[in-house]
């Protein structure tokens, strides 16, 4: 088993960039982490999270269940911190359909964010439902089926979610969900569990998401959306006041192939249009974010083309870059969500790769 581990342990490094001075950063790609037992796979691995513990939850579209079309994926499952297979959570829970995302609160709660039910469910480290927000469909109800993205879209209800996208908490315990594909907004609630507000809409504009997929926030309480289908990170505070936002333009080898699809066509993250562009593809659009514990804080970013991870400050400035677009360790497909207990470790949960790996990261020399 050693040597398995080992040979998976790769070093790796991105090319040297032109005309940019953004360090690459070596590290080693593990992955095999993960031990699943006989009979038991990860389907589109959508969410990774750690534990005080250094436990690793995976929140991922296994366990289909229904027709070949819009069939239930979604499937919890708990690792140890050497990454032995514990247990899944909510087997068979009625909010399960498709996975989005998972994380993990100050006091070692366990959150899952279904965009296929549109709820967010909350666990005690026991693995007991505590709290559900959100409402999915009635199954008996007629004309039950996918959420259609009317134009323009429909309002907003309080207390209810439309594709769901993920969670983070600030240091009072108060909750904000990033809701999603449809409202494009951000929700905040209390740590009892109450609709405190709302911010944000479709659009373009500060403070206006096109698709807000990944949330974070910082020891300061401020607010990290990743708005992917802009191409930007936008900054509030803890009441929704916009800040600032973040781009990520480095450039890259144009010889890359995506994992899927075509090629994008070249989008500035600043281009003006005369209509949104979405920038779901574009060089440094984020995907995932994650924020390191203090008290020196640095924060994370993945794109699904190149598919690189980005590490930046706080304020948005470019501290290195790491991996691209592939099938192999230390390659991405669609990174969906990032996990960074520590400045130099990362858990990377890859749709296309149907995976989770662990990066161990040189520590950088500045």
């Amino acid at each position: 088993m050693k040597s398995l581990v080992l040979a998976a342990m790769i070093c790796f490094a991105v090319p040297q960039f032109a005309q940019q001075a953004v360090p690459e950063i070596k590290f080693r790609a593990q992955t095999d982490f993960l031990k699943l037992p006989p009979n038991l796979y990860l389907g589109e691995a959508a969410g990774v999270a750690v534990n005080s513990k250094g436990h690793v939850f995976v929140f991922s579209r296994g366990n289909t269940t229904g027709p070949a079309y819009g069939a239930a994926a979604a499937q919890l499952l708990e690792f140890d911190s050497e990454g032995n297979y514990i247990r899944e959570i909510g087997h068979n829970l009625y909010a399960w359909s498709f996975a989005h995302s998972v994380k993990v609160d100050r006091e070692d709660n366990i959150w899952a964010a279904d965009k296929g039910s549109d709820m967010v469910i909350k666990f005690s480290p026991e693995g007991q439902v505590l709290m559900v927000f959100g409402r999915k469909q009635e199954a008996s109800d007629e004309g039950t089926g996918p959420l259609k993205h009317p134009k323009p879209p429909l309002p907003p209800l309080d207390g209810e979610f439309r594709q769901v996208t993920d969670m983070a908490w600030d240091k009072a315990g108060n909750t904000y969900v990033s809701d999603g594909y449809i409202n494009s907004r951000i929700a905040k609630i209390d740590r009892d569990g109450n609709w405190v507000k709302s911010w944000g809409g479709p659009g373009s504009g500060p403070g206006q998401f096109n698709v807000p997929h990944s949330i974070a926030i910082d020891d300061a309480g401020d607010v990290y959306v990743a708005d992917r289908g802009n191409g930007r990170i936008q900054v509030f505070d803890g009441d929704g006041k916009f800040l600032r936002e973040i781009h990520i333009d480095l450039p890259y080898d144009h010889n890359i192939h995506p994992w899927l699809g075509n090629t994008p066509s070249e989008i500035s993250p600043t281009q003006e249009a005369p209509a949104p562009l979405n920038r779901t593809m574009m060089n440094g659009s984020p995907w995932a974010i994650c924020i390191t514990p203090g008290p020196h804080q640095v924060l994370y970013a993945a794109d699904g083309y190149p598919g690189r991870i980005y590490k930046l400050t706080l304020d948005g400035k470019l501290l290195g870059v790491l991996g691209k677009s592939g099938h192999g360790p230390g390659q991405f497909g669609w990174v969906h969500e990032l996990a960074c207990p520590s400045e130099n470790v990362l858990y990377v949960a890859e749709l296309l790769n149907w995976r989770v790996q662990k990066l161990m990261l040189e520590p950088a020399p500045w």
